[in-house]
């Protein structure tokens, strides 16, 4: 066995970059089993936005002014110099993360260098909302402190488990070998999800599971064996459910359109998919379900976009839940996580009642109480809430790679 990367008191940081927003997270690397809970943890908030928001463990996010001609790397500097102060007399003995996409290449965690950079760079085009800023961050730090070991958790390592079939596009073999296929992503999140599900239901969580990740992006992925088996992104984070932002799955025949006879450009049309679709594009009004549901009742063309937007949303999700049932040959758990699924009361309910002719059955006390367990005793499927803790994961992820004799420094 290899020996220890880190001793404890030495910290592992954890980066989850998206295209507003810089989550961190750091753990104390030399405890086994990693704590889950960080030592410390925050984020920056509506990067390139007013307002811009700090917020870290214990305080509640307050406004940060940032270089308006650089904010994303003014918000990686701010967190740094936090970082620094925060440290002390410890050590940061590596860096971990979470990278949306590692393509036909990366199926395992890896050690960041130069040439793997390089090749994560090529995805961009795939995950652009998130992929360009983690990778922004690598190099930043490449640069700044190349002694810091790096580590990519990639999102979409999880879901190398798919059979073929499920990863398969109904194009031609020649773009499969060019790497068009599906390759799922929450990849880290459904990681967790997995681990505790084994943990805390045994054999009953080895069954047919279906683990709803419901946030401003969103997922679903069939686990058979605690592995995934089925997922509805694909091979873009495009893909399956309405999102807050993004369409989803779409006929590839209206985007077509759009750029045949509405004569958008290649960058408008990738625009409108990410940016102006999803609750936001069908509400007209928001992203976030809870603004939704305050508007629900309004008069007029508001109210009526409101409910499509919110029906819309969870039509979708039924559909893909009974989708993935149908794949697993029936479903024993459904695990609701991420912050839609984690908090919302109101989609679960409504998500649960659609699905009632699968012998589900809510218990609304639970489920308004956010209990761990919210089906009733005589429902055939047990449905559940699991916080999710990508930032374990990574944390995790990263010091195995760095503790095998193939990866240690030196």
């Amino acid at each position: 066995m290899a020996d220890r990367y880190a001793t404890r008191g030495d910290l592992v940081l954890v980066l989850n970059c998206g295209s507003s927003s810089i989550k961190f997270a750091l753990f104390d690397a030399g405890e086994r089993p990693l704590r889950r809970q960080a030592v410390w943890n925050g984020k920056v908030q509506g990067i390139g936005r007013d307002p811009t928001t700090f917020g870290e463990t214990g305080v509640a996010p307050q406004p940060v002014t940032l270089d308006a001609q650089q904010p994303y790397h003014a918000a990686l500097t701010l967190i740094r110099e936090k970082i620094v102060a925060r440290l002390g007399t410890r050590r940061l003995a590596a860096v971990a993360h979470r990278v949306v996409h590692g393509g036909s290449r990366y199926s395992q965690p890896v050690r960041l260098d130069a040439q793997v950079l390089a090749d994560l760079r090529s995805y961009v085009p795939l995950a652009p909302l998130h992929q360009p800023f983690a990778l922004e961050a690598v190099a930043a730090l490449l640069d700044s402190r190349p002694d810091l070991p790096q580590v990519a958790c990639f999102d979409t390592a999880f879901h190398h488990t798919l059979p073929r079939v499920e990863q398969m596009l109904p194009l031609s073999q020649a773009a499969w070998q060019r790497g068009l296929r599906r390759y799922g992503f929450h990849g880290l999140s459904y990681d967790y999800i997995a681990g505790v599900l084994g943990e805390r239901y045994g054999d009953a969580a080895r069954g047919k599971v279906v683990v709803a990740h419901l946030g401003s992006g969103a997922s679903l992925c069939a686990l058979q064996d605690l592995k995934s088996v089925a997922t509805t992104m694909g091979f873009s984070a495009l893909d399956g459910l309405m999102m807050g932002t993004r369409c989803g799955a779409l006929d590839p025949g209206a985007v077509l359109y759009l750029m045949e006879i509405e004569r958008l450009s290649l960058a408008e049309v990738g625009h409108l998919l990410y940016h102006e679709s999803g609750l936001l594009g069908v509400s007209g009004v928001s992203a976030d379900p809870p603004a939704l549901f305050a508007l629900e009742d309004a008069d007029g063309e508001t109210g009526d976009n409101v409910r499509a937007a919110l029906a819309l949303y969870v039509r979708r999700i039924v559909r893909e839940i009974g989708a993935l049932a149908a794949v697993l040959g029936g479903l024993d758990l459904l695990v609701f996580t991420a912050g839609i699924g984690e908090h919302s009361t109101e989609i679960r309910a409504r998500v649960c009642r659609d699905l009632a002719f699968l012998g589900l059955e809510l218990d609304t006390t639970a489920n308004a109480a956010q209990a761990a367990v919210i089906s009733t005793a005589a429902s055939r499927v047990r449905v559940l809430v699991e916080p999710t803790n990508e930032e374990w994961v990574a944390a995790t992820q990263a010091l195995a790679v760095l503790e095998t004799p193939a990866s240690s420094p030196g």
